[in-house]
Formats: C-alpha cells, sequence, structure tokens
C-alpha cells in the first residue's frame, strides 16, 4: 500500500527525532574508554531497526486506518445504492400507476362517449319507428276516405251527401297536411316509369302507344316518409309498347317526377 507523501515526511522527521534520542541516550550511557567505544559503535544498529520497526508499525496503523475509513465509506455508499434503487423503483411503479390510470381514463371515457352515441342513435330510431308506426296505421284510414270520396264524387244531385262529401274532403286535407309537416309524402305515379323499390306491380296492361313499363293505373297510393318507402304503390303496368329512351348521363331533369323520368305530357309529345 502506497502511503502519502505527508505521512513519509512526518515519519522521515520522527525517524531523525528518534536517531537522535537514541544518539544522545547512547553518549549519556556509553563509558569511556575501550568498552564505550564498542558500545557506540552498536548501537546506531539496534537504533536503526527500532525507527524501522516504528516505521512498519506506523504504516501498519495507518493502513488499518485508511482500511477502516474505506470500509465504512463503502458502506455507506452501498447504502446510498440500495436508496437510489428503491427511490429508482418507486419513481418507476408511480409512473406505471400513472399510465395505467390514465389508459382506464381513456377506456371509459371512449366508453361512455360510445354509449353516449349509441343511447342517442337509439331514442332517434325509437322515435322515428315510433313516428312510422303511428303513421302506417293512418294510411288506411286515409284510403277508406278517398275512396268514400271517390265514391261520391260518382253521385250528384244530393245536396245533403255533397255536404258530407265536402267535410270528409276537408278532414283528409287535414290529414295529408299534418303528414305531410311529419316528412310524409304520398306516392301516386300514373303516367311514370315504373320503379321497383316504391311501386308493387299488381298486373299488365298492354298499351302499344305508351312506353313500355309505365304505370297504368294507380290501385293504392304508396307513401314516403323523408328517404324510406313505407308502403309501396299497387300499380297496374303497361307492356308492348315502344321502349323508354335511355337519357345520358349528366343530362338535367326535366319536368317529370324526382327521379329525373320523364312526365307524362313530354311523353305524350314524342309519341
Amino acid at each position: 500500500m502506497k502511503v502519502p507523501i505527508e505521512v513519509e515526511d512526518e515519519r522521515d522527521d520522527e525517524r531523525h527525532e528518534a536517531a537522535e534520542a537514541s544518539e544522545a541516550e547512547a553518549g549519556e550511557q556509553a563509558p569511556e574508554g575501550a568498552d564505550g567505544a564498542e558500545a557506540a559503535e552498536l548501537d546506531p544498529e539496534e537504533e536503526r531497526a527500532r525507527v524501522e520497526a516504528a516505521i512498519r508499525a506506523g504504516e501498519e496503523a495507518a493502513e488499518r486506518e485508511l482500511a477502516a475509513d474505506a470500509g465504512k465509506l463503502r458502506a455507506e455508499r452501498d447504502e446510498l445504492q440500495k436508496k437510489l434503487a428503491s427511490v429508482e423503483d418507486d419513481i418507476e411503479a408511480a409512473k406505471k400507476e400513472a399510465a395505467d390510470a390514465r389508459e382506464r381514463m381513456l377506456r371509459l371515457q371512449a366508453d361512455w362517449d360510445n354509449y353516449r352515441r349509441r343511447t342517442a342513435a337509439e331514442r332517434l330510431a325509437e322515435k322515428e319507428r315510433a313516428a312510422e308506426q303511428l303513421v302506417c296505421s293512418l294510411l288506411p284510414v286515409i284510403d277508406d276516405m278517398e275512396r268514400a270520396i271517390e265514391h261520391a264524387g260518382a253521385t250528384e244531385g244530393d245536396t245533403q251527401m255533397q255536404q258530407f262529401v265536402e267535410g270528409v274532403e276537408a278532414v283528409h286535407a287535414k290529414m295529408l297536411a299534418v303528414l305531410s309537416k311529419e316528412g310524409v309524402e304520398p306516392i301516386d305515379p300514373a303516367g311514370e316509369p315504373f320503379e321497383p323499390l316504391s311501386h308493387q306491380a299488381v298486373g299488365r296492361v298492354e298499351d302499344k302507344e305508351a312506353f313500355d313499363e309505365t304505370v297504368a293505373q294507380v290501385y293504392q297510393k304508396g307513401y314516403r316518409m323523408g328517404d324510406k318507402v313505407i308502403r309501396t304503390a299497387m300499380v297496374t303496368v303497361t307492356y308492348g309498347g315502344p321502349k323508354r329512351p335511355v337519357e345520358p348521363e349528366g343530362a338535367p331533369a326535366g319536368d317529370g317526377d324526382k327521379d329525373g323520368h320523364d312526365a307524362p305530357d313530354a311523353e305524350a309529345k314524342e309519341q
């Protein structure tokens, strides 16, 4: 083990002092004459041995002290490292717990948003179904009123019956107005091209003048609520006539129906 320079200097001073003290004692104790000279010749060796022993003892003591201090420092370092590792573990655990809590919060927020959207959509769908069911339950009543009006129109001269028909017509008009506010509109496709999505063919009629697949007669009106057909129109369809010309893509719709089909007047002009 290397001894610091300051310690070596101190030990050199100690050796010099010890040597001087030994020489002084030797001078006091040495007898005069030949015996004193022999004793003086032996004293430096003994003194050197004592000095070397003292140096070794000092070095060993310094080594023990340094070893003890180093052991304490190592123990403190190990303790600090353990505490640091424990704190780092706590920090990592806290970070993981915070991340897990955030993930749970995000999942709950997403679930809540999905629940709100789903329930809102379900409420809207339920409202639309209820309105559709109510409208569908009123359609047969409207059909009966229209049949009664049509049948009464064939009779003439009966003033009382005419007043009754006018009252039925007024009620019929009010019911249609109420349904119109709810987005309900009739499908009355007489003279229009047959549309399978909104028309139900109940018969075929030969007509060589009209375009093929044209609605000849409407037995029962259909109804559309918004974009949904809630009841198809019962119609008869023509056959045996000329084929309907195909309109070019992008051509503007004429005065026909909302599907872009030609109106009956235009068809008549073409014929």
